[in-house]
């Protein structure tokens, strides 16, 4: 049987540095895959994450490993089979919580099979089991008693084991003392340049926004234009058509009246004229009407647009702050770094 996934997340994947073995160094430009694999050949736990075509993470879980959280999205575990360490990346707490809390429980079933699999060890080879001394911090000190080549060989061994735990002990220390305000400045970070791009994302869209305002009201002014000029023109062509017709009825009249003539339907056509002029001045005013709610509305539109350009002006001020923000703290990181 192969691996078999039980549980996965996406994270941003970190080394630490092996030349400094403080600062953290990228395993992925992006947020990658991050899961837990179970080998049912070898009966073991592995985190396995992959970028591209390279395993960027392939680390067998062992019973003294331990997950740290070292912010409120950050996370990281030494694997000394690997000589490294990772560190993950989350982009909400949850996620952390739930990968440690997964990390736990299979470091929990990684000694429970261990210690099965001892435990078959030694009902199979009985012998090995009595002959076995019991398991202590001190369990090679009988065997520097020895005289002769062996004692130097056990002691060499002794002393490499001392210098490997006293080397541990002082990564170990290292990385939970010295690397822990790089750490928690490299989360917070990450943190703003995910606020940053969305600080950046939502000025977009207020841009977008006034832009389209903009065109809206422009739209708004020429039609308030083009009606203001056609209604202006048809006004000024109907009231000359009827003073010059109104003219010409008067005129008629005159001459009629010159000539002795009966005035009577001149005089009705007259009161037609001046009807139909009235008509005109009443359409004019209807017209005018019209305009003002024209312009009512253009201003109603340039006020919208004032409030946009507030707003949008409110999210620079929040990204310029957000960008000082990133500023200092990027200045901090570097000066921990120098120092």
């Amino acid at each position: 049987m192969g691996e078999q996934p039980i549980f996965s997340a996406r994270a941003h994947v970190f080394q630490i540095d092996p030349a400094t073995k403080r600062n953290w160094l990228p395993a992925s430009k992006h947020a990658v895959t991050v899961s837990f694999f179970y080998d049912a050949s070898r009966n073991v736990y592995r985190i396995i994450s992959v970028g591209g075509t390279k395993a960027i993470i392939n680390s067998t879980i062992t019973p003294n490993m331990t997950f740290t959280k070292t912010s409120q999205k950050f996370g990281q575990w030494a694997d000394s089979r690997a000589n490294t360490v990772y560190g993950l990346g989350f982009s909400t707490e949850q996620q952390l919580q739930q990968f440690a809390d997964q990390f736990k429980e299979l470091r929990e079933a990684a000694r429970l099979a261990r210690e099965k699999s001892q435990e078959r060890f030694e009902l199979a080879n009985p012998a090995l089991s009595i002959a076995a001394p019991e398991e202590s911090e001190d369990r090679y000190s009988p065997l520097l008693t020895v005289n002769g080549p062996a004692e130097e060989k056990l002691f060499r061994s002794k002393s490499a084991e001392v210098e490997l735990t006293v080397e541990k002990e002082r990564v170990k220390k290292m990385l939970s003392e010295g690397s822990m305000c790089e750490i928690n400045l490299e989360a917070e970070l990450f943190t703003l340049q995910d606020s940053n791009a969305k600080l950046v994302e939502a000025l977009q869209e207020a841009n977008s926004s006034v832009e389209q305002w903009k065109k809206q009201l422009s739209e708004y002014q020429e039609e308030t234009d083009r009606l203001r000029d056609q209604t202006g023109e048809e006004l000024s062509q109907s009231v000359e058509e009827l003073k010059a017709q109104l003219r010409a009825k008067d005129q008629e009249i005159q001459t009629l009246q010159s000539k002795k003539t009966d005035v009577g339907e001149l005089e009705k056509e007259r009161e037609e004229a001046v009807q139909r002029l009235q008509d005109v001045e009443r359409r004019n005013t209807e017209l005018e009407g019209q305009i003002q709610s024209a312009e009512k509305t253009l201003a109603s539109s340039q006020e919208e647009q004032a409030q946009a350009e507030v707003e949008v002006r409110r999210v620079i001020e929040v990204l310029d702050v957000k960008i000082c923000d990133l500023s200092d703290l990027r200045r901090s990181l570097a000066k921990l770094i120098a120092d």
